[in-house]
């Protein structure tokens, strides 16, 4: 396998870093104060350095200063801000002509002004403006505020869709982040009320693209309303303008990172309306935060993207040896009895691996199963691929200094858990820090796997470190899958190896705690391994930035043509309700993930049960490709055939040919049906159908000039099907025989390069069908809808393309 060695790139592109320059100086003064929030005029200046049209405004100090003001004689130079030049004699007011205003307080501390009444919508005359600065003085005398602007009115229609809510926010999984959808008091009721990906869009700038952008916009609420052109009316905007804004928002997030913003967001954006003038998008009100990114962890530059700075100090490209070893060392084996310890190096010799260079560290013995034992970690013979700690988790620190400092192992699994989590135990474990640190300043010290972990099975490195006994767990045999499981949870790992006993993934990795080697490690790693087709992920959190690169992985394999299958826990939005903006409460961590490994290409799952059937129907269809979307179906039951035409998704009923309708007459005449079923798709063969003339029904279903995919209902309970495990004292049948459906449907499957499934809608009488099924390779459902909902996703997916 090739050694991957790519660096995350958090460089600013040189328009980028002019761009965070003119942040800077915005941002300038309210760093010096020790402020976490910009006021709106600073917002406004944001904007306008991103390009970005907001509603002209003049700044006062106070409802003094605008009186002073308004007792200017008329004609004199306007001040900045106003509409012209000069005053304009016939206008009512100081600054913007038209019949209303708007004035707002500018305070650090008053976020939300229209929610605290610091917005006020007044006619655009001298007298009512200064009352409403008035009114807001008497108001907010507890605030820090700086003083009031007064705004043009932007007239818009206040519609569903016409407000719209631009947003970035830095995220500690993926940095920067930029969100989009309705606004205004639409914005929570809209994120909850519709299925995702509709109402709310997120994007990230270092996967998005201007096609990417504009397809996801395409399938949005928003578009729809407002550019889509409902009956009987034009659009209000066009689309390239939404893509425009948003691209906007996506261009300047790196340099709003790199400046130190946390949140940024535009609520409402509306379409102005003004009599005589062209729709376009005006930012009507802006919110900004600021933060110290060191206190999640990252180090800031001001020409780069925050970044983590242990992720870049990994020497990732060393991952080889802990997965394809050649020597390997354990501590905490058992001598007399069978624990952990024990059992993983038995696994390690069952598996194939060579017993010579397996070292076991215990004083006093000298061999255990063959295997020979050395007094100390210094006495080891070699520098181990693979070194794994089966200790008390008290222990562990220390013996991770002493591998480091030692420079005997380039890996090391930690099984156990508790290291960085127990009280008291900070100071060792800032020794092995800084042993391992140092370590890898000289360019050694080990890659570490855990803790609180159950470790990696590689089918090609010969071993298996997950402590579980074959009688416990059966292993799974045979030919191995081009799967790689990839999971936070050990415990998760071995319930899908359980639960898939034919499928034997080429690697089982397991990383618990995720204290030095992360999933984007991994996944990024085996990106380069054309072997693996498959990559099964299971995250329950990320560490610092490991989500942006779990994520550009993810869409580095996809663009490959192969497939990740994501399943993120740990869904709940607690936190964001603390947070400033809406932004936060509509882009929480689940609807982030789910949208920006969606746009990636990954299969995101949204059940555990998901997530096995699309390991299952990926995996044993890898390397099938669909050629369009006409299904061929075949059942022995009407209501699966309803069923069938039923979930059709994107797919359709094929039309089969003569020479196949034919033959399927010839299978009813052959039954004695003839004269009570008629021939069509999907075919129903009837409980009278026999194993022979249900294989040939399929077979000649599935051959037809105009099928791409099909699909076979199996309803067992008929006495003229061969569907029971062997039985003699009460039948005949035996699903193993080589006449048997489930062994002529997995001759099919060797014979046939185009994709099918089959439906096995049955109770637990019928599981070694299902069983003898998937052994030779054919995906089994147990319901019709179920099936097409997978293979309609399995259709849609890289891997199938």
């Amino acid at each position: 396998m090739a050694k991957r060695t790519m660096r995350a790139d958090y460089s600013l592109s040189p328009a980028q870093v002019g761009l965070a320059g003119r942040f800077a100086a915005i941002l300038a003064r309210a760093k010096t104060e020790g402020r976490d929030a910009l006021t709106e005029v600073e917002g406004i200046a944001m904007l306008e350095a991103m390009g970005v049209a907001a509603p002209r405004h003049h700044f006062v100090a106070s409802s003094a200063a605008y009186a002073a003001l308004a007792h200017s004689p008329p004609g004199t130079n306007a001040p900045a801000g106003a509409a012209s030049g000069k005053i304009p004699d016939s206008s009512p007011s100081l600054f913007f002509e038209g019949p209303r205003a708007v004035v707002k307080v500018i305070s650090p501390d008053i976020l939300h002004k229209t929610e605290a009444g610091g917005v006020a919508i007044v006619a655009n005359e001298t007298q009512v403006i200064l009352e409403a600065i008035r009114s807001m003085e008497a108001r907010f005398t507890a605030f820090a505020v700086e003083g009031y602007t007064i705004n043009e009115f932007v007239q818009f229609e206040p519609r569903l869709g016409h407000e719209m809510i631009f947003g970035y926010r830095f995220t500690p999984d993926f940095g920067p982040v930029v969100s989009f959808g309705p606004g205004g008091i639409y914005t929570e009721f809209m994120a909850g009320s519709f299925k995702p990906g509709s109402a709310n869009l997120c994007f990230s700038p270092r996967t998005a693209t201007r096609e990417t952008v504009r397809k996801a916009l395409e399938g949005s609420l928003v578009y729809g309303l407002v550019s889509a052109g409902l009956r009987n009316t034009k659009p209000s905007i066009s689309g390239e303008e939404l893509v425009d804004a948003l691209m906007k928002f996506i261009d300047a997030s790196e340099a709003l990172a790199a400046s130190g913003v946390s949140e940024f967001e535009v609520n409402p954006m509306v379409i102005r309306k003004d009599p005589g003038a062209s729709s376009h998008l005006v930012a009507l009100d802006c919110l900004v935060k600021l933060m110290d990114f060191a206190s999640i962890g990252l180090t800031s530059t001001v020409d780069a993207m925050p970044h983590n700075a242990a992720q870049d100090s990994r020497p990732v490209e060393n991952i080889g040896h802990i997965l394809e070893p050649k020597s390997a060392a354990i501590i905490g084996v058992s001598e007399k009895g069978m624990n952990n310890g024990r059992i993983i190096l038995r696994n390690l010799l069952e598996n194939g691996f060579n017993p010579e260079r397996i070292y076991i560290v215990k004083p006093g013995a000298s061999s255990i199963d063959g295997c020979r034992c050395v007094p100390d970690i210094a006495q080891l013979p070699e520098k181990v691929d693979l070194f794994v700690l089966v200790i008390p988790a008290s222990g562990t620190p220390k013996t991770i200094a002493h591998i480091a400092e030692s420079d005997k192992a380039w890996s090391v699994i930690v099984i156990p858990g508790g290291l960085e989590e127990k009280s008291g135990s900070e100071a060792i474990v800032a020794q092995m820090r800084k042993a391992l640190g140092d370590a890898r300043s000289r360019g050694a010290g080990p890659l570490i796997n855990g803790g609180n972990c159950l470790g990696i099975r590689s089918v090609s490195g010969k071993y298996n470190t997950l402590f579980i006994p074959e009688h416990k767990l059966p292993m799974p045999k045979g030919r191995v899958a081009p799967l790689a499981v990839i999971s936070q949870s050990g415990a998760f790992s071995i319930t899908r190896i359980s639960k898939h006993p034919d499928i034997n993934p080429e690697y089982v990795i397991t990383l618990g705690n995720q204290m030095d080697l992360t999933i984007g490690d991994y996944l990024e790693y085996l990106s380069d391994d054309e072997e693996i087709r498959v990559f099964a992920v299971y995250v329950e959190g990320f560490k610092a930035l490991d989500g942006l690169k779990t994520l550009r992985a993810a869409k580095t394999i996809a663009e490959s043509g192969r497939t990740v299958i994501f399943y993120r826990a740990g869904r709940t939005s607690a936190g964001a309700g603390a947070a400033a903006s809406h932004t936060a409460s509509i882009a929480g961590d689940w609807p982030v993930t789910r949208e920006l490994f969606i746009q990636a290409g990954a299969i995101v799952c949204e059940s555990l049960d998901e997530f096995d059937d699309a390991i299952t129907i990926c995996t044993l269809l890898s390397g099938r490709k669909p050629r369009g979307n006409r299904l061929g179906a075949v059942s022995n039951a009407g209501f699966e055939c309803v069923a069938i035409a039923d979930n059709l998704g994107g797919m359709k009923l094929a039309k089969f040919s003569e020479s196949t309708n034919a033959v399927l007459a010839k299978v009813l005449e052959d039954a004695g049906i003839a004269e009570i079923i008629d021939v069509h798709n999907p075919f129903d063969i009837t409980p009278m159908g026999s194993d022979e003339a249900y294989d040939r029904s399929f077979r000649a279903a599935l051959a037809d000039e105009n099928t791409d995919i099909g699909i076979v209902g199996i309803v067992p309970f008929t006495i003229r099907m061969n569907s029971l495990a062997a039985d003699p004292a009460r039948h005949d049948e035996d699903v193993t025989k080589a006449d048997s459906i489930a062994s002529r449907y997995g001759s099919l499957m060797a014979e046939t390069d185009k994709p099918f499934v089959a439906v096995v809608d049955t109770g637990p009488l019928y599981d070694p069908l299902c069983r003898i099924l998937e052994k030779h390779g054919v995906v089994v459902f147990r319901t019709a809808d179920r099936a097409l909902k997978m293979l309609e996703l399995w259709r849609n997916s890289p891997g199938a393309k």
